[in-house]
């Protein structure tokens, strides 16, 4: 019996596949939009409007000055938004969902989310070259192309990505509303968390909101590829492991036969085992006109005792009386008495 992860994968009962999310028209408006305010975004503060004033009333203002009580909460609050716990927390839901319901599609989702959120982020990150609030150099500047790192936030694109991908492949549309709501909700929080520890900029929380979006609305236009990932790595298994689903039957040893009963086995005082001779091959009566079988001479067509397995007799274990007759035969003349 198979004791790997993928036999126990396909014993377990199969629930309703996730449906898989279409680009509709109201999705192609929403990232049409999205788009359209990320944009907006980047031009903002590049050309240092009233965005970026607004950016540096927000830090002058220094919000965890203010209220110095949640300080202590809002830090760990903000772990929501980091890479590596979130990821291993999700990834350990979708991957028990992915041993329940026989796909790897929500493993690869996940994987191909972060992918994509790597490298957007990373990109307009790394090109752009934004500092943050502690090491703002110039008051009023929008501090771009100094070698800095923070515009998008990654905290809150990352927190958008990873709690939306459970709504994205929520099996039911009240699920999905359910936790829309409570992804869109840390989301906000975390990207406000930033401002008041001073880490971001208002309008890279901005940017990381919209960034994490269109990611979650871009996706459909994937699911081709994830579909031919896990094809290809479950026909991978199949080559490598076997079909899924598939039990070796247990071989039988060599050099074992199944035991066959033999009818009115008796035993001789020498060990050896000879058929009764009123009974032929098989248990049928000998022809007419056959001569019986010489004591102790093994039949024609069965082998001697020593070389085929032991059995048990089926017949009769009484020793043969000295005045029975056999089946068939002719009984011997007896004496008249008082003749």
């Amino acid at each position: 019996m198979r004791t790997d992860i993928f036999a126990r994968l396909d014993r377990e009962p199969e629930p309703p596949k996730i449906e898989t999310p279409r680009m509709s028209r109201h999705r192609v408006a929403l990232f049409g939009g999205t788009l359209a305010f990320y944009l907006a975004i980047v031009i903002a503060v590049l050309m240092s409007s009233w965005l970026v004033t607004l950016d540096w009333k927000v830090m002058l203002f220094r919000p965890y000055q203010q209220w110095p009580e949640i300080h202590a909460a809002l830090d760990y609050y903000v772990v929501l938004g980091q890479r590596g716990p979130t990821a291993v927390m999700v990834a350990c839901w979708l991957g028990w969902r992915s041993w329940r319901q026989h796909t790897l599609r929500p493993l690869l989702t996940l994987g191909a989310s972060l992918l994509l959120l790597n490298l957007t982020v990373g990109a307009v990150k790394i090109g752009l070259g934004r500092l943050g609030p502690h090491y703002a150099t110039r008051i009023g500047s929008a501090e771009l192309f100094a070698g800095g790192d923070i515009f998008p936030s990654g905290h809150t694109a990352n927190a958008v990505v990873t709690w939306g991908i459970l709504a994205y492949l929520a099996a039911t549309p009240r699920a999905r509303r359910y936790l829309s709501a409570m992804s869109a909700i840390v989301s906000l929080g975390v990207g406000l968390t930033t401002v008041y520890l001073g880490t971001h900029w208002l309008s890279d929380v901005l940017l990381g909101w919209a960034a994490g979006l269109l990611i979650l609305l871009g996706l459909p236009w994937v699911e081709p590829l994830i579909t031919r990932a896990e094809n290809w790595i479950f026909a991978a298994r199949a080559r490598l492991g076997g079909a899924p689903g598939r039990r070796p039957v247990p071989a039988t040893p060599a050099g074992t036969e199944t035991p066959v009963p033999v009818s009115a086995v008796q035993q001789a005082g020498d060990g050896t085992a000879a058929q009764s001779p009123a009974h032929g091959q098989a248990g049928r009566p000998p022809a007419a006109g056959s001569r019986p079988r010489a004591h102790g001479t093994p039949a024609a067509g069965h082998a001697a005792r020593s070389e085929r397995s032991p059995v048990t007799p089926a017949g009769s274990r009484r020793p043969p009386h000295a005045d029975r007759t056999p089946r068939g035969g002719t009984a011997p003349a007896r004496p008249v008495a008082g003749g």
